[in-house]
C-alpha cells in the first residue's frame, strides 16, 4: 500500500470548515491537502487506497488527556489489558491518548509507568502517562483509594519520573498539600505538565499554583470546590489565567450542559474534552474495578459500589463531540478543536497533531452527518 487518499469530505478542524476537501497520507504523515478535484492526480499513484467520504465530516484524530480504561479493560492491570482498552477508544476516534494512573502503591505506579514507556516506544499512538494519583486531597479523592494517597515530595517525584523514562507527560496535584509548590517546580523542570485537581484548594491557592507553572485544571468542577460568589475556587482561577487549559468531562452527568456552555464561553480555545473513562466505556453495565476499588455501572453512570461517588465515566470521545454539538450547542469548529488542537497544545504537540494540514500526523476521523464514527485513520493506517 502506497498511502491513502480521502476525498469529497467536509473537513472541520481548528482552522475552520471546508467542503470538497481532500487529503493524501503517506508514511504516517499528511503529504497533501486541497479542495475540488486535485485528489485525482494523487489517486493515480499505484497502490494508494482511495476513500470517497461522500460529503461526510472529516476531523483530525481525537486526543484524550485523561482516561483509565475501556471495553471492559482497565489500564492498570498489565499491558494486555491496557492495549485492549486503547483499542476500544481508538475505534471511537481517539487516535492518540495518555494512559492515566489512579493512586496505587508507589511500586505499582513505577511498574505501570514503565509498562507505558515500553508500549510508547513501539506504538506512536500512546503519548505517555498521566499520573492522576497519589498527590491528592483526601477529602476530594473521588474514586482514588485513600490508603494510597501521599503528600508530594521532590525525591518521590524524581523516582516516578525516572520510572517513566521520559514518558510522564502530565501529573495531577492538589496544590494545598505540603511541598506541593516545590514539587510542581520539579515536575515542570522535567518537562511534565502539571494539573490542579482532586483538591480542596481555594481560589488563592489554585491561582498560586498556576502562577508557578501549573497549566491544567483536571476535570473542571469535579473533585474540587465549585464557583461561589464569595469563594470563586479553582475554576475561576483557571478561567482567569490565559495559560491554563481546563479539562471537561462532557457526558451530561459530570457537568450540566449549561455549565459546560458557560465554561466554553469564558475560556474560549482553552477547554479540552476528556473522557476520564474507566473500564466500562464501550462496554456494558455491571461491576468493575478501578485501582483497588469496586465500581458499579448502571445506565452508563459509574459510582463507587454502595455509594453515590462518581468513579470516572463510560464516555468515549465521539460521544463527547456529539454532546458538545447537540447538548451544549457549540459550533462544530469549536467542538472539534476541544478534542484535537487544544489537547495537542497542552502537550506541546500542536506542531504535528490536531489539524488536517500538510506535515501533520495522518490521524483523521470520518463521521456521518449525525457525528457517528465511520472510519478511523491513525498514523497513516485505517483502524476502522
Amino acid at each position: 500500500m502506497s498511502g491513502i487518499v480521502v476525498h469529497d469530505a467536509r473537513k472541520v478542524d481548528a482552522d475552520g470548515l471546508v467542503d470538497e476537501f481532500w487529503l493524501v497520507a503517506d508514511g504516517g504523515t499528511i503529504t497533501g491537502t486541497g479542495t475540488g478535484i486535485g485528489w485525482r492526480e494523487a489517486a493515480q499513484v499505484p497502490g494508494r487506497e482511495v476513500v470517497d467520504a461522500h460529503g461526510h465530516w472529516l476531523t483530525p484524530g481525537f486526543i484524550d488527556l485523561h482516561c483509565h480504561g475501556g471495553g471492559g479493560h482497565p489500564y492498570d492491570d498489565g499491558p494486555d489489558q491496557m492495549l485492549a482498552a486503547l483499542a476500544t477508544h481508538r475505534s471511537h476516534g481517539t487516535t492518540r491518548a495518555l494512559v492515566s494512573h489512579v493512586a496505587n502503591p508507589l511500586a505499582s505506579l513505577r511498574e505501570s509507568l514503565g509498562i507505558v514507556a515500553d508500549l510508547a516506544a513501539v506504538d506512536p499512538l500512546i503519548l505517555g502517562s498521566h499520573l492522576e494519583g497519589p498527590f491528592l486531597a483526601p477529602e476530594r479523592r473521588g474514586a482514588h483509594d485513600a490508603a494510597f494517597l501521599r503528600e508530594p515530595g521532590p525525591e518521590m517525584v524524581e523516582e516516578l519520573i525516572g520510572a517513566a523514562r521520559g514518558t510522564l507527560r502530565t501529573t495531577t496535584i492538589a496544590p494545598e498539600l505540603p511541598n506541593a509548590l516545590e514539587t510542581i517546580g520539579v515536575l515542570i523542570e522535567a518537562g511534565v505538565v502539571v494539573g490542579v485537581g482532586h483538591t480542596a484548594a481555594d481560589y488563592e491557592q489554585a491561582a498560586r499554583a498556576f502562577e508557578v507553572g501549573a497549566r491544567l485544571l483536571v476535570h473542571a468542577f469535579n473533585a474540587m470546590n465549585g464557583i461561589h460568589h464569595r469563594a470563586p475556587g479553582p475554576v475561576m482561577a483557571a478561567i482567569e489565567n490565559p495559560e491554563v487549559t481546563l479539562e471537561l468531562i462532557l457526558d451530561g452527568l459530570h457537568v450540566h450542559p449549561s455549565v459546560a456552555r458557560l465554561l466554553f464561553h469564558e475560556a474560549p480555545g482553552r477547554v479540552s474534552l476528556v473522557t476520564d473513562a474507566m473500564a466500562a466505556a464501550g462496554a456494558s453495565d455491571g461491576d468493575y474495578r478501578l485501582g483497588g476499588l469496586n465500581v458499579t455501572v448502571k445506565d452508563g453512570l459509574a459510582v463507587l459500589s454502595g455509594t453515590s461517588t462518581i468513579a470516572g465515566s463510560t464516555l468515549t470521545q465521539d460521544v463527547a463531540l456529539r454532546n458538545a454539538i447537540t447538548l451544549v450547542g457549540l459550533d462544530p469548529v469549536q467542538a472539534v478543536a476541544a478534542l484535537t488542537r487544544t489537547p495537542a497544545r497542552v502537550l506541546g504537540e500542536d506542531h504535528r497533531l490536531g489539524r488536517l494540514h500538510t506535515g501533520y500526523a495522518a490521524d483523521a476521523v470520518l463521521l456521518d452527518h449525525e457525528w457517528r464514527v465511520q472510519r478511523v485513520l491513525a498514523d497513516g493506517r485505517f483502524l476502522v
